[in-house]
């Protein structure tokens, strides 16, 4: 199995699930403003949409989108339980979150990366954001995870992108537990050995 990312995107998702999972993979550099391998292969010959994370299954099949890829890794290691099983509200549930964090959070952060974004625009995103901020805030009052008790993907997910607040000045100082709630996520040896892989390749 084959992890293609960049350090620091959204790849980081399915690299903390593949650890928390404790599935040997391959991690393979793929850089989003090179969109080439170490070795210069083309990543748009492998992935034609150019983003990151795409997973290589052992067949060769190509799985593209993190929350479509962290709900596989899950499956193949259902003892870890990283994910509800299919069938169940429970698996809905998941669906709902890592949907939330996709379209609300993730999405809402991209006008930010983007360099050629007027500072209007990229005003009414950080707007924007802190307004989910505030309902994530209270939904995670009384819990230790998203999902509950347990750790989840959609942890994983949502820890990856709260983690670009710092660098694109999105304060989340008036969000203690979401805060409280993304150090116990860190702590983990899984994520911090995805951190620390990805730390060394930047």
């Amino acid at each position: 199995m084959k992890l293609y990312y960049s350090p620091g995107a959204c790849s980081l998702s399915p690299h903390i699930a593949l650890h928390e999972a404790g599935i040997a993979f391959e991690a393979v550099l793929a850089s989003t403003k090179t969109h080439k391998l170490l070795d210069g292969t083309d990543y748009y010959g492998i992935n034609p949409l150019g983003y990151v994370p795409l997973l290589e299954l052992d067949d060769g099949t190509l799985l593209r989108e993190g929350p479509a890829i962290v709900q596989y890794i899950a499956d193949q290691a259902p003892l870890k339980n990283l994910a509800p099983a299919n069938g169940t509200l429970a698996r809905y549930r998941l669906q709902e979150w890592l949907t939330f964090i996709g379209t609300e959070l993730h999405k809402g952060f991209s006008p930010l990366f983007n360099p050629a974004m007027p500072e209007d625009a990229k005003a009414i995103s950080r707007t924007r954001l802190m307004s989910r901020y505030t309902w994530l805030e209270k939904e995670l009052a009384g819990k230790d995870f998203v999902m509950g008790e347990h750790f989840s993907v959609a942890d994983g997910y949502l820890f990856t992108v709260t983690n670009w607040a710092k660098a694109l000045k999105l304060d989340l100082a008036g969000f203690p537990t979401v805060l409280a709630w993304h150090d116990r996520v860190g702590s983990r040896p899984a994520v911090q050995a995805a951190l620390k892989a990805e730390s060394a390749t930047r």
